[in-house]
C-alpha cells in the first residue's frame, strides 16, 4: 500500500520579472507589473508530497522531522526573505514562480532520500498556483 503525505510551508521572498535579453517595452509587456524595477514580493506557501509504503515499525511513510529539517535546511534556509534574482539559481533565469518551483523540485530530488518526492506545489497568490511533479517531468 502507497501512502501520500503533503506537508505545507510558508516562507516569503521578492522578485523582479525581468529578461536580460528582451527589451525595455518586451519586458513591460510580457510582466507587465511584475517588471517594478525596484521588485516586488510574495508570502509563498510551499507544499510537499512524498509516498511511499508505511514503514510496519513507525507507521509512517516517512519521519516529519526528517522531512522538516531536510525542506529548513535546504529550501526555505535558502529562499526565505531573499531576493531571488540575486541567487545562484536564477543567475541565468528569470525567477518566475514556475521556475521557482522547478528549482525547489530539483533540490528535492536531489537530497530527500527517506520517500518518493511526488511533487512540488508553490502558490503564489490567492489567485496563482504551480506545480512540478515527477510523473511531469
Amino acid at each position: 500500500m502507497i501512502v501520500y503525505l503533503t506537508r505545507r510551508y510558508r516562507f516569503s521572498a521578492s522578485h523582479r520579472l525581468h529578461n536580460e535579453a528582451m527589451s525595455e517595452t518586451e519586458n513591460r509587456e510580457t510582466y507587465g507589473k511584475c517588471n517594478n524595477p525596484y521588485g516586488h514580493g510574495h508570502n509563498y506557501f510551499l507544499e510537499v508530497t512524498v509516498s511511499g509504503p508505511v514503514n510496519v515499525t513507525t507507521g509512517m511513510v516517512c519521519n516529519l522531522i526528517d522531512l522538516d529539517g531536510f525542506v529548513h535546511r535546504e529550501v526555505l534556509a535558502r529562499f526565505d526573505v531573499q531576493n531571488l534574482n540575486l541567487l545562484p539559481e536564477f543567475a541565468q533565469e528569470v525567477p518566475t514562480t514556475e521556475n521557482l518551483c522547478s528549482a525547489i523540485h530539483d533540490i528535492l530530488k536531489r537530497g530527500f532520500s527517506c520517500a518518493h518526492l511526488e511533487k512540488v506545489r508553490i502558490e503564489e497568490t490567492m489567485m496563482n498556483s504551480f506545480e512540478i511533479g515527477s510523473f511531469m517531468r
